[in-house]
């Protein structure tokens, strides 16, 4: 399991467009721990009121460029983004990077591999 800073690092030299992406190991150990890091879920609210990672924030991709601020707080702590395959959240995640946000991380596979890992959603 590599660090944030690691993670960071490595989107760095491999391009403009790589984002930092963590497995849903990582995510599980992130929010496992006190205080439990944001995890900011992109899909649509359909999407997210049908099932979702339990304690996540629903902001819709379309919406992030507008909704930015609501996520001040956070910006620079870890947010993990998630959608449900993880293209979205890659776009996501850029699009925070591109904004200062300090510490954005995409999880790769989305709540589709949450919920493949056997790991319980909310409704």
């Amino acid at each position: 399991m590599k660090t944030l800073l690691a993670l960071l690092f490595q989107a760095a030299l491999a391009g403009p467009t790589a984002v930092p992406e963590v497995d849903i190991a990582t995510l599980v150990t992130a929010i496992a721990k006190d205080p439990a890091p944001l995890v900011l879920d992109v899909r649509t609210p359909n999407e997210f009121t049908a099932r979702h990672v339990p304690g996540a924030r629903n902001i819709p991709l379309g919406d992030l460029p507008a909704q930015l601020a609501k996520l001040e707080t956070s910006k620079a702590g870890p947010i993990y983004v998630i959608c449900e395959s993880g293209r979205r959240s890659a776009k996501a995640t850029r699009l925070l990077l591109d904004a200062g946000f300090m510490a954005p991380v995409n999880v790769a596979g989305g709540t589709g591999a949450w919920r493949t890992a056997g790991h319980p959603v909310e409704k």
